[in-house]
C-alpha cells in the first residue's frame, strides 16, 4: 500500500496579480492549514501570474501561441491526489480565469492513465468561492459539475466559500468583514478538506476507480456496459 503523504494542488483563479492581496488567498490559506495538519502537502498556484493561453489543446504552442506555460501546470495536477479550484464571483459567475482553468483541464482529458481510463480518474476535486454578492452556489455547481465530467471524484459538500453583503462592501480580508470569523464558511471549509482527505485515501487504497466498463479501449472493443460479463448481471 502507498503510503506516502496525500498532495494537494490549489488553483487559485484570482483576477489579481502578485503580489496584490488575494480575498481567495485568504480562503484558500484556511483550507491549506488544515490539510497540512493532516499531513497532506500542499501548493498554491496563482494562475493570472502565469502566461496560460487560451485554447482546448494540451500545449497552445502547437496552435498557433507564442508561450503557453499550461503544460507545466498540468503536471502538477496529475501529480496531485487532489485539485481544488478557487475564485471569486464577477456578475455573479465565476471569473474569466476560472473559465480558462477548467477549458485548459478539459484540454487533457482525452488522455488515458496506466488502467486505460480518462486520466484524471482516481483523484478527487472540490472548490472554494468568494465574493461580495450572491452566487456561491451557482459558481460552485459549475466548478463541480465540470470537474466530474473530466473524471474527477467529488466528495461529499466539496464546495465552501463567503460572500459579504449584497452589493459593494468589505470582501474577505477586509477589516471588520467576518470572512474569516464566519462559523458558517469556517465550518463548511473544514467539511470539504476532510471529504476530500477521506476521498482520496478512499480512492488510493482502492486503486482508484474500478476498471470496468470506462474505459474507452473497452467500449471500442464492443464490451458495451459490461452486459456480457456474468460478474455485473446482479
Amino acid at each position: 500500500m502507498d503510503n506516502s503523504p496525500l498532495s494537494a494542488l490549489f488553483i487559485n483563479c484570482t483576477l489579481k496579480r502578485s503580489p496584490e492581496p488575494s480575498n481567495t488567498q485568504g480562503l484558500i490559506d484556511s483550507c491549506v492549514a488544515v490539510m497540512e495538519g493532516a499531513g497532506v502537502a500542499t501548493e498554491t498556484i496563482r494562475l493570472v501570474d502565469h502566461d496560460v493561453a487560451t485554447g482546448v489543446w494540451p500545449d497552445m504552442t502547437e496552435h498557433g501561441w507564442p508561450h503557453d506555460e499550461w503544460p507545466g501546470i498540468q503536471a502538477k495536477v496529475l501529480a496531485s491526489n487532489i485539485l481544488v479550484l478557487a475564485g471569486p464571483i464577477w456578475l455573479g459567475d465565476n471569473s474569466s480565469v476560472m473559465k480558462r482553468c477548467i477549458e485548459r483541464l478539459y484540454a487533457n482529458s482525452q488522455l488515458l492513465n496506466d488502467r486505460q481510463q480518462y486520466t484524471y480518474y482516481g483523484r478527487a476535486g472540490g472548490c472554494l468561492i468568494t465574493g461580495n454578492e450572491d452566487g456561491i452556489k451557482h459558481c460552485a455547481m459549475n466548478v463541480l459539475y465540470s470537474l466530474q465530467h473530466l473524471g474527477y471524484t467529488i466528495p461529499p459538500q466539496a464546495d465552501a466559500g463567503w460572500i459579504g453583503a449584497v452589493g459593494p462592501g468589505p470582501s474577505y480580508l477586509d477589516p471588520g468583514s467576518g470572512g474569516p470569523e464566519n462559523d458558517f464558511t469556517n465550518r463548511n471549509t473544514t467539511f470539504m478538506t476532510w471529504n476530500l482527505i477521506h476521498m482520496a485515501r478512499i480512492l488510493r487504497s482502492a486503486g482508484g476507480i474500478p476498471a470496468h466498463g470506462n474505459q474507452p479501449t473497452a467500449w471500442d472493443e464492443g464490451q458495451r456496459f459490461g452486459w456480457e460479463n456474468p460478474e455485473y448481471r446482479r
